[in-house]
């Protein structure tokens, strides 16, 4: 039998020649996961053999990874605000650059908190980590996709806080209701976009990623809708594409208040919002 070393030279190769991004580290988070071992401990073990069970274990999520299908899914989890998500191919893999969205919905909520409203909840990543860092959020999130609330549910229980998680059609399950502050990360990839994407991203449900109107029909529609659900004073958060800061930005002003706009750590514009003026 090859030893680890052996086996994550021969991974990492393999998974270059597939295109992998990272080919090095992904390699290295499969096998770890494989041998229940933390990545130092593996490096310091690398003499070792491998296990028969091990190898054809490591063989069949290595196949996965080769075939571009995303890191999350195979290892069944991720990370978000300090918290760990389940996901799965019904659901957007929650990213980093979201959390500028999340943070900024804790300051404005600070510690008094407010009825919250999540659009599109996907994984519940928002959400659930809302109600965790935020005592006084109650915090109610609507997906079309009952395979998607079936994992935010799990993920709320997960991370031990209470959600309340609806089927909803944007605003459809919370008619005559309203909210301090409504957030939404809804699909906003366009067709042209959608044909330019990673294998990786294309893995995850269209449902979430692509809109119409060049990815602003979302946008348009919550936009136009939000401030029948905005209590006095309340606010709109949008995550947004890169390029779509002005566009959002009109949106906004239009029918919620004077919009501002946040950058992730990427230095790209990925938040647009505004307080609801009556």
């Amino acid at each position: 039998m090859a030893t680890i070393r052996e086996t994550l030279k021969a991974a990492q190769a393999r998974l270059e020649r597939a295109g992998v991004p990272i080919a090095d580290h992904d390699a290295a988070v499969l096998l770890a996961h494989v041998l229940d071992e933390d990545m130092l401990m593996m490096k310091f073990n690398s003499h070792l053999q491998l296990k028969e069970a091990d190898a054809q274990a490591f063989e069949a999520l290595l196949a996965r990874r080769e075939a571009r299908e995303p890191l999350q899914y195979i290892m069944g989890t991720t990370d978000f605000m300090g918290l760990t998500f389940a996901v799965s191919p019904h659901v957007l893999v929650p990213r980093p650059d979201t959390e500028i969205l999340c943070e900024e919905a804790l300051r404005r909520l600070g510690k008094k908190g407010g009825r919250v409203l999540d659009i599109g909840t996907g994984s519940g990543a928002l959400a659930v980590s809302i109600a965790r860092h935020c005592k006084g959020a109650q915090v109610t999130a609507v997906d079309i996709s009952e395979e998607a609330l079936a994992v935010a549910r799990a993920n709320a229980e997960r991370n031990g806080v209470s959600v309340r998680f609806l089927l909803s059609d944007c605003f459809s399950a919370v008619q005559g209701e309203t909210f301090d502050l409504i957030v939404s990360n809804p699909p906003y990839i366009s067709d042209e976009e959608m044909k330019t994407l990673e294998p990786e991203v294309l893995s995850e449900p269209h449902l979430a990623l692509r809109a119409d109107n060049d990815g602003l029909a979302f946008y348009q529609r919550i936009s136009r809708e939000a401030k029948e659900y905005l209590a006095p004073g309340g606010g709109l958060l949008f995550e947004i594409g890169w390029q779509q800061k002005d566009a959002v930005s009109a949106l906004v002003r239009e029918h919620i208040g004077e919009p501002f706009a946040l950058k992730d750590y990427g230095d790209n514009w990925r938040v647009v919002g505004a307080v609801y003026e009556e």
